[in-house]
C-alpha cells in the first residue's frame, strides 16, 4: 500500500470506530439545586438527606437517555439559567404565572406546608392586633406598622403570597441575596435588627437547630387567605429538550408522589403533624394535578 494511502486510511479507520460512540452520545441535563433544607442539604450531619436529595437519584436512575450533572446555584442564578436556551431543570420550583412564561412545569411532585410569618416569642405581642384564629393579616401588619419583613430576593413564596407581597410598598421589605439568605435573615432577627421573617416552618426549624438556637424561642403564624399547602414541581427550560424531559418526568411522578415523597417530607415535620400530613397527602396530590394550569 502506498505510504500516502496509508496515511489517509488510518484517520478513516479511527473515524469509523468513533461513529458508534458518536451515535450514542447523550444530551447532558443540568439539575439546578440550591441549599434549601429540608429539600436539599449541602452541609452538616444530614447532608444529602433532604427530600429532593433523595428524590433526584430516583429520577436520574429512570432517565438513562441523558447524562446528568447536578449544579449548585443560588435562587437568582437558577432562574436566570432556566431562561437561557439550555437544557436545565430545577426539581424544587413553585409554579407562578411569571415562571410559566419561560419554564415548562411537571405535574406536582409533593405538597408542602405553606410559608408563613416567623417571629421571636419575645416579639409576638406586637402581632396581637393583627391575628385572627392564630393567622396573621400580613397586609394590615405591614401597612399599619413600621415593621420590616425579611424575605429572600428572587424567591417565590407561592403565587398567593407573592400576589400579596406585590400589594405592599418596597419599604416594607428587607431583601437578602446569596446562598444562605434565610439563615442570614434569622441571624439578623436574633440580633434584633429584624423582627419578621417570611419562611417555611420545617426549613426554619432546621436552620435554627443548625445555628444552635432553641426552637421554643420562635413562633410561626400562617398567613390569612393562603392555602395551608402548596406544591413543588420539576421545572425545565422551555426548549425542545426541556419539554421532552418533562414528558418523561410526568410519567415517573405519580408513583413517587403517592408512595415515596410524602414519607420523605413527613420525616421533617413535627411528630404531631406527621400522621395528619400523610393521611391527606394522596388527596392533595390528586387535587393539585386537577387544578394545575394547562401548558401554553
Amino acid at each position: 500500500m502506498p505510504r500516502r494511502a496509508g496515511r489517509l486510511l488510518l484517520p478513516l479507520i479511527l473515524l469509523c470506530g468513533l461513529l458508534p460512540l458518536m451515535a450514542e452520545a447523550k444530551e447532558r441535563l443540568l439539575w439546578l439545586v440550591r441549599d434549601l433544607p429540608p429539600f436539599t442539604i449541602f452541609e452538616g450531619p444530614e447532608k444529602g438527606q433532604g427530600v429532593i436529595d433523595r428524590m433526584l437519584p430516583l429520577l436520574i436512575e429512570q432517565m438513562p437517555e441523558y447524562d446528568h450533572s447536578i449544579v449548585r446555584v443560588n435562587r437568582a442564578r437558577g432562574i436566570q439559567m432556566l431562561q437561557e436556551p439550555s437544557f436545565t431543570c430545577d426539581p424544587t420550583l413553585l409554579w407562578t404565572p411569571e415562571r410559566a412564561t419561560f419554564a415548562r412545569f411537571s405535574k406536582p411532585t409533593i405538597g408542602v406546608l405553606s410559608s408563613g410569618l416567623v417571629v421571636r416569642k419575645r416579639d409576638q405581642g406586637m402581632l396581637a392586633p393583627f391575628l385572627d384564629a392564630q393567622q396573621v393579616d400580613l397586609k394590615a401588619l405591614l401597612t399599619q406598622t413600621q415593621l420590616k419583613l425579611g424575605i429572600v430576593a428572587e424567591r417565590s413564596y407561592s403565587a398567593q403570597v407573592d400576589a400579596l407581597l406585590r400589594q405592599l410598598p418596597d419599604s416594607a421589605f428587607s431583601r437578602h441575596y446569596g446562598n444562605d439568605a434565610t439563615a442570614s435573615l434569622l441571624q439578623m432577627q436574633q440580633l434584633g435588627r429584624l423582627q419578621l421573617v417570611l419562611g417555611y416552618w420545617p426549613e426554619i426549624r432546621y436552620l435554627v437547630q443548625q445555628q444552635g438556637g432553641p426552637l421554643g424561642d420562635y413562633v410561626f403564624y400562617p398567613i390569612q387567605g393562603v392555602n395551608p399547602y402548596q406544591f413543588l414541581h420539576v421545572a425545565c427550560s422551555d426548549t425542545a429538550l426541556g419539554r421532552e424531559a418533562i414528558k418523561h418526568i410526568d410519567a415517573l411522578l405519580p408513583a413517587l408522589s403517592r408512595d415515596t415523597l410524602p414519607g420523605f417530607y413527613a420525616h421533617w415535620l413535627e411528630p404531631e403533624l406527621r400522621e395528619d400530613y400523610l393521611r391527606q397527602a394522596r388527596q392533595r396530590a390528586d387535587e393539585a394535578t386537577a387544578e394545575q394550569p394547562a401548558h401554553p
